[in-house]
């Protein structure tokens, strides 16, 4: 049980916005390394953004986003009311809660190091030649692998820990592989109505 996070709510409120607001900062970075030094080594059909309510946002490289705002002060809030109204009775919920956001948070934060590391080597030039494209079905699809992968690892350690943080951690990061699988099918879906319309 992660008692700091528990024991007082301000650990939580600060490790949210933190996480949060460097989560989106690194997003606006990638895509502007990417923007600027990449796409004509990688594309990406559509948006390199795969949340769609962002995809917006991240394509005009808005630094100051409403809507980051808007969730950023909604997720306080209902970290606060869980804190206030969930932890004393049921503080294994409140982990539980407070695992889907961080833990899943964290499994992006690697995503994007990974791809910062990516477009700076583009940039340089170091040792990355030619050019890869990437259909959205495609992009949504490795994702969904890669949250997959951290939801089993998140599990294996909750086998050995039963803590509710690190089990909140799994269920969050297998939910939106899911959404992502389902969101790639609709790209495929498209993509087949393309071309039967093309054809015809």
């Amino acid at each position: 049980m992660p008692d700091l996070l528990i024991d007082s709510v301000w650990p939580g409120l600060a490790a949210w916005a933190l996480l949060y607001t460097s989560d989106y900062a690194l997003t606006i970075w990638g895509a502007t390394l990417y923007q600027k030094h990449a796409r004509t080594t990688i594309a990406f059909e559509g948006s390199i953004e795969l949340t769609p309510v962002y995809q917006q946002d991240v394509d005009a490289l808005r630094v100051v986003s409403p809507r980051f705002l808007f969730y950023l002060t909604m997720y306080l809030t209902v970290i606060a009311l869980s804190w206030r109204f969930v932890r004393a009775s049921f503080p294994e919920l409140h982990a539980f809660f407070l695992g889907t956001l961080l833990l899943l948070e964290l499994a992006v934060h690697v995503r994007h190091l990974r791809n910062l590391a990516l477009f700076r080597a583009i940039a340089k030039g170091d040792g990355i030649q030619g050019r890869i494209e990437y259909s959205r079905a495609t992009a949504l699809r490795l994702s969904m692998i890669e949250l997959t992968a951290f939801a089993g690892t998140f599990f294996v350690i909750f086998l050995f820990t039963w803590s509710s943080f690190v089990l909140g951690g799994a269920i969050a990061c297998l939910a939106v592989a899911q959404q992502h699988r389902e969101l790639a099918w609709k790209a495929d879906s498209r993509r087949r109505d393309e071309a039967t319309a093309s054809a015809s």
